[in-house]
């Protein structure tokens, strides 16, 4: 299904969720195929309601499709869960940053919890902090933040496994406009450095 240069491919990709108890059931997607090429930026927009979340947690594995394939990073979604997640970063749309814990130490044990030995989560965790701009403010408590600098830190926990496709889930809400111009110049910028 797919080839080296495939970041992700689906086909006929069906979810529906049960109604209540005299609500008809909703389908969320209906049939949907897609490639993203590997080091590609892709968005997928749609208003409320559309589908996107369902899509994003089929292909990252926290939900299962009712039809369809999908692969990641060359893996299949159904076959190999495990595997994806080895494989994948994800960005939740809420900050998952512990607020009473420093930039470094959130990173360091994002690190630890995916598997990295100490030296290497924290090797890892300096070089993120420095990417995004954070260094200055690595050992402060992530609470002291201002609002750019926390999605920025969301982005840089997702990026800790060095990810071969990373999901973002919404990454610029709550931004304004100079943090968001900002935000996306780091993407844009990750894509082309670590492919």
């Amino acid at each position: 299904m797919t080839s080296p240069d495939i970041g992700i491919s689906a086909r006929e990709l069906r979810k529906s969720y049960p109604g209540g108890r005299k609500a008809p059931s909703v389908t969320a997607l209906d049939g949907l195929s897609i490639d993203v090429e590997a080091g590609e930026i892709f968005a997928l927009l749609g208003p409320n309601g559309a589908g996107k979340s369902t899509t994003v947690k089929i292909l990252s594995t926290l939900s299962r499709a009712d039809s369809g394939t999908a692969e990641v990073a060359g893996i299949d979604v159904a076959r190999h869960p495990e595997k994806i997640r080895r494989a994948i970063g994800f960005v939740a749309q809420k900050a998952v940053a512990d607020p009473m814990d420093t930039g470094r130490e959130n990173l360091a044990l994002a690190g630890r919890l995916q598997g990295m030995s100490g030296s290497d989560a924290r090797a890892r965790a300096t070089e993120l902090l420095a990417r995004f701009s954070l260094a200055d403010a690595a050992d402060r408590l992530v609470k002291t933040y201002s609002g750019g600098m926390a999605r920025k830190l969301d982005v840089a926990i997702g990026l800790m496994n060095r990810p071969q496709v990373l999901f973002l889930d919404e990454p610029t809400t709550g931004l304004d406009p100079e943090a968001r111009a900002e935000m996306w110049t780091a993407i844009s910028r990750l894509s082309r450095d670590e492919g």
